[in-house]
C-alpha cells in the first residue's frame, strides 16, 4: 500500500506543480538576401567641347603614353599618372574623355608617335597626308584607328589604311602644302 500512496502522492504533487514551459522558438522568417546589382561605374558627365578644344589647341596629343606632346589622360587627371590610368581615381572620366575624342569627327586616331595611340585634330590632317605622300611618314603610322563597340559589349579597333580615310578637302589642302610647311605645322620633334 505504501507504494500506491507514494505513487498517488507523486502524481498529485506533479499535477499541482506548474507545468514546465518549453521554450518555443518563434517562427522565423527566412533571412532576406539583399539583391546585389552588378557594380556599374557611375555615369560620368564630361565637357566634350573642352577636351576637343584641348586637342585643337595642341593639334597632336597622345592618348595616355608619355612623349614629346601632351598626354590627354594626364590632362584629364590633372596630374602625372603613375601606372595604369585605369587605376587612377579619375579613371572613369579619363575613359569617357578618350571615348568622346575617339568618336569625334574633328579628330582622328593614329599610332603616330612611337606607335602609341595619338589623336590629331582635323586642321593638321593635310600636313600628315603631305608627309605620308612624300614618304616622310610611313603609311602604317597614318592609318586611321577607330574603336567600334561590338554587340557583345566589347571594343575592337578598326583600321582604315592610308590614304583610304583621306577626304577630298583634306587632299586638296595637302596638295597645296610643301613637305617643309607640313613639318613646320606638325613640328619635327617627334617625326622619327
Amino acid at each position: 500500500m505504501k507504494t500506491k500512496r507514494k505513487t498517488a502522492a507523486k502524481a498529485k504533487a506533479k499535477a499541482k506543480a506548474k507545468p514546465a514551459r518549453r521554450k518555443i522558438k518563434p517562427a522565423t522568417k527566412p533571412k532576406r538576401v539583399a539583391k546585389t546589382k552588378p557594380k556599374v561605374a557611375p555615369k560620368v558627365v564630361i565637357d566634350t567641347a573642352k577636351w576637343l578644344g584641348f586637342v585643337n589647341e595642341h593639334g597632336v596629343v597622345l592618348a595616355s603614353a608619355r612623349g614629346p606632346v601632351p598626354n590627354l589622360a594626364e590632362a584629364v587627371a590633372g596630374e602625372p599618372i603613375v601606372g595604369s590610368w585605369w587605376a587612377h581615381p579619375k579613371g572613369n572620366s579619363i575613359f569617357a574623355v578618350l571615348s568622346a575624342i575617339d568618336d569625334s569627327d574633328e579628330v582622328r586616331c593614329f599610332k603616330l608617335i612611337d606607335r602609341k595611340v595619338t589623336f590629331v585634330h582635323r586642321r593638321l590632317w593635310p600636313a600628315l597626308v603631305r608627309l605620308a605622300q612624300d614618304g616622310v611618314l610611313p603609311a602604317d603610322r597614318v592609318a586611321a584607328l577607330r574603336q567600334e563597340h561590338t554587340p557583345g559589349g566589347q571594343h575592337r579597333n578598326v583600321v582604315t589604311p592610308f590614304p583610304d580615310w583621306v577626304d577630298r578637302g583634306t587632299s586638296r589642302v595637302a596638295d597645296a602644302l610643301t613637305a617643309a610647311e607640313a613639318l613646320a605645322q606638325l613640328g619635327v620633334l617627334w617625326v622619327s
